[in-house]
Formats: structure tokens, sequence, C-alpha cells
């Protein structure tokens, strides 16, 4: 398998997370809707739930962010710490985004 770069893989966790967590939440509010329960509460609040599993997807699981970090500590490769870093930063811009997006849509956070 060959190894991606840094900024694609950059662009790649961004969006893998913003991806995770809009169709995660979208389809739970259809599996709501169908359920009866109100689909833009469930929305909401699915967007919340998932924000940190998104994240863990987009950086391809916790061993390699885990590893990374020993070796930068332990090795003193601060190149691939801080790589590593852009990388997390990147997966949770992309879910920020995505639960922003949400918010918009849903407006579930205006109270009466």
């Amino acid at each position: 398998m060959k190894e991606i770069g840094f900024f694609p893989a950059f662009i790649e966790s961004y969006f893998i997370a913003f991806g995770v967590l809009l169709g995660g939440a979208l389809i739970g509010g259809i599996a709501s809707f169908l359920t009866g329960q109100p689909p833009l509460t469930t929305v909401y609040r699915l967007s919340s739930a998932l924000r940190i599993w998104a994240i863990v997807a987009a950086i391809g699981g916790t061993f390699d962010a885990v590893y990374t970090f020993e070796r930068g500590l332990l090795n003193a490769d601060t190149k691939d710490l801080f790589k590593q870093f852009l990388l997390i930063l990147s997966a949770l811009g992309g879910a920020q985004t995505g639960a922003l997006i949400i918010n918009w849509l849903t407006q579930e956070h205006i109270s009466s």
C-alpha cells in the first residue's frame, strides 16, 4: 500500500471527520423519523455524541496516533509529532464544521 503525503492526509482527515459526523447524524435522523421520534432533536443530539468517533475515524484509529506520539516523544522525532498533531487538529476542524452545519440546520440550540 502506497503511503500518501502529508497534505493529502491533512485534507482527508478533515473531510472524513466531516462526513462521519454529517452522515451519522442524518442517517440517525432518518431512523428516528421511521420510529416516530422527533428527527431534528435526534440529529442535534447525535451530532454531539458522534464528534469523538468522527475524530477517531479520521485519524485512522487510536493506536497509530499513540505510536506516533510515543515515537515523537521518546525518539525526539518532533517532525512526526507535529504532523500527527496537525492531523488531529484537522479532524477536530472537520467534526466541528459538521456539528456547526447540523446546529444551523436544526436550530435546536435556539430557545423560545
